[in-house]
């Protein structure tokens, strides 16, 4: 731990401050891998392949509005001791009854997703060996195991790895499409598309480039890094602006290939996972079966970085969940429990490890309920403006050491990203078909 002096005049402690350093980068690298997703791909492909890099501008401010909410909650854990749920809880239990109920619905449904996207591109690698349901339940019990038994440290490592796998993938198919540099420096100035909807099409890319939940976790993997403290301040703003570098290349490298290969040729392909299998058929078909097969490593290294890192990150969370509700004044050294590693092996992060698996497999077989789906959406657009609006609150308040407060900037960002998903949000419920519902 860092030396610490005691402040007389405002009572609070100062840490030593770490300096920054690229051998300390790795939350950064987890909430990256985790938060880019075979759909976030596809959205970004779908954009370029639509409006060619008019809207590459967009991907580079959804970027920027990702870093504020990150290093948002980064900022609460290491300058309260604190996780985010402890300051959730501080805000009344409304708090608490949205987290239960968004926790359980959307873990049963994305379970499924996750475990399917891993599937497909193993299932296009080896078309003959299984049914994408047994390739799917494969990958949901890889991920159990490997979180199960293993602990952050080793849990980051592999995140590293995978996560180069995804790099090397991503620039190098941008590279292969032969990008016109002109048009998408052009793509950089903010420029909405002629065409209907233009609007919420801009705001769905900028609201889907990199994380939802997992913006939440990445306070807890400061802390199960070990940062638990002021001194780690300056490193954890670098590790997340390294984060959403990494997750900037991603989306603008498949930018580049959605608006050379898709729009130049005006192809089209299907929104969901599968519009990338469709992408690696028209890879074979332009370059060949290896650039192809390399594409579908890639896909698979970015949907199954996103099933650990959720197994892993969303258990952490609600771990602390069950910690806090249990002890309901709270634990001034929560951020130190969960950097010692006994969150990890507790019974509520396996049993939420469990739900993510198991009760999902039937979904696999049985196709998703039509309620439970739209109740998904419905939370699931929720969450980044209910994330937002508390981080606010909390940064902005006495909760928060003095020192370590929002300023004008953060406060701005914070409200870009709120009003942002704000308005996903009342899109997503207001294009639920509701009458079928009930």
């Amino acid at each position: 731990m860092a030396d610490t002096t005691d402040s007389k005049v405002t009572g609070e402690t100062n840490f030593a401050p770490r300096k920054p350093s690229w051998r300390y980068i790795g939350p950064g690298i987890v909430v990256a891998a985790t938060g880019v997703g075979a759909g976030d791909l596809v959205a970004t492909l779908i954009a370029g392949s639509n409006f060619g890099y008019t809207l590459l501008w967009a991907a580079v401010i959804g970027c920027l509005v990702k870093i504020s909410l990150a290093e948002a909650a980064g900022r609460w854990h290491l300058s309260t001791g604190s996780t985010l749920f402890d300051g959730w809880a501080s805000l009344g239990r409304w708090t608490t009854w949205f987290f239960a109920v968004y926790v359980v619905i959307w873990g049963f449904v994305y379970g499924a997703a996750a475990m399917s996207s891993s599937a497909l591109p193993l299932q296009a690698l080896f078309p003959d060996v299984m049914d994408l349901e047994w390739w799917a339940i494969a990958c949901g019990l890889v991920g159990l195991v490997f979180v199960w038994f293993n602990k952050y440290a080793v849990f980051e490592k592999v995140m590293t790895v995978l996560v180069g796998v995804m790099f090397v993938v991503t620039v190098y198919l941008a590279i292969r499409v032969t990008p016109n540099l002109p048009d998408a420096f052009a793509g950089l100035l903010p420029v909405l598309p002629d065409e209907k909807d233009s609007i919420l099409n801009t705001l769905g890319l900028i609201g889907g480039v990199g994380g939802t939940i997992t913006l939440a976790a990445y306070g807890y993997w400061v802390n199960a890094k070990g940062w638990t403290n002021t001194g780690w301040m300056k490193v954890m703003r670098l590790d997340n602006r390294v984060a959403y570098l990494t997750t900037g290349i991603f989306v603008v490298a498949m930018l580049f290939v959605g608006a050379e290969l898709l729009h130049s040729a005006n192809v089209a392909i299907a929104s969901g996972d599968k519009g990338l299998i469709q992408l690696s058929d028209i890879l074979e078909h332009e370059y060949g079966s290896a650039t192809a097969k390399f594409f579908l490593i890639g896909f698979f290294a970015t949907s199954f970085t996103s099933l650990i890192g959720v197994w892993h990150g969303v258990s952490l969370m609600f771990a602390d969940f069950v910690a806090r509700y249990r002890d309901r004044e709270g634990a001034a050294d929560s951020g130190q429990e969960v950097a010692s590693g006994s969150r990890e092996r507790s019974w509520p992060f396996r049993v939420y490890l469990l739900w993510l698996t198991f009760p999902p497999m039937v979904l696999l077989f049985q196709g998703q309920p039509f309620r439970l789906v739209i109740l998904y959406g419905v939370l699931g657009a929720a969450f980044l403006p209910f994330l937002a609006g508390t981080l606010m609150w909390l940064l902005n308040t006495s909760r928060t050491p003095s020192q370590w407060r929002n300023g004008p900037l953060s406060n701005a960002m914070l409200a870009i990203a709120g009003l942002l998903f704000l308005v996903l949000c009342v899109k997503q419920i207001w294009d639920q078909p509701w009458s079928e519902f009930f």
